[in-house]
């Protein structure tokens, strides 16, 4: 098991109606400063963590996702100088663009890590030819997973591995196994482990991972203190 952890917490914002998108609707809305957005990760020291590249419309009507140029420059630098592995969540390709801009400017290391967020309202379709737009816009030097949202999450956990990627699974993604049968996470690993054997590829154990993703191997925050 790969500690991980998100970044996100902190960067919600739900604007009033669109005659009168101020002031903010106060619930909801929890926009933070960098520091406070990274202190649960300063005090769990995570292996991994999520750093969404980019702002975004999310579904709802007046909510949106907020990570600032600034803000991202911040965070990122933060969970660098920390020792934790930036996992850059890519919602669209400007958002590649931009993780791309922040390891040239040494924000990030060279080795990164990106997840390709496909079908998300209102981020990238998950249609094949903008998740190849996607995959094409990944350096060769970066190790990247995908993944898709609901009926299509196993669909992609296909055609990641046909990609040359890693797989994502998960609740937090999609709740169904099949029709009308509610998941467990365990479910979904062992039905995309299924898929990824099935197309010729193997599954990596955690050291394994850890020296793929050159991370650093740190106990869970409740054994440390123990």
């Amino acid at each position: 098991m790969v500690l991980n952890l998100t970044a996100g917490m902190g960067g919600d914002m739900v604007f009033g109606s669109p005659e009168a998108p101020l002031p903010l609707n106060e619930k909801g809305t929890d926009m933070g400063g960098a520091t406070n957005r990274m202190e649960h990760v300063r005090q769990c020291l995570p292996e991994i963590c999520t750093l969404d590249c980019g702002t975004m419309n999310f579904a709802e009507a007046d909510y949106v996702m907020t990570n600032t140029p600034g803000m991202l420059r911040a965070m990122g630098g933060m969970m660098t100088a920390l020792g934790v592995k930036p996992e850059i969540e890519a919602f669209d390709t400007g958002h590649l663009w931009f993780a791309k801009q922040l390891v040239e400017e040494k924000v990030l290391n060279p080795d990164a890590l990106v997840q390709l967020c496909m079908g998300v309202p209102w981020g990238a379709p998950d249609d094949l030819n903008t998740f190849m737009a996607m995959v094409n816009n990944v350096p060769s030097t970066w190790n990247w997973s995908a993944f898709s949202i609901g009926r299509n999450q196993m669909a992609y956990a296909a055609a990641a591995v046909l990609a040359g990627g890693n797989v994502r699974v998960g609740l937090e993604d999609n709740l169904w196994l099949d029709k009308g049968v509610l998941a467990t996470n365990a479910q979904l690993v062992e039905r995309a482990a299924s898929i990824v054997t099935n197309l010729g590829a193997r599954i990596l154990g955690p050291e394994e991972v850890r020296k793929k993703l050159n991370l650093t191997k740190r106990a869970p925050i409740a054994q440390t203190l123990a």
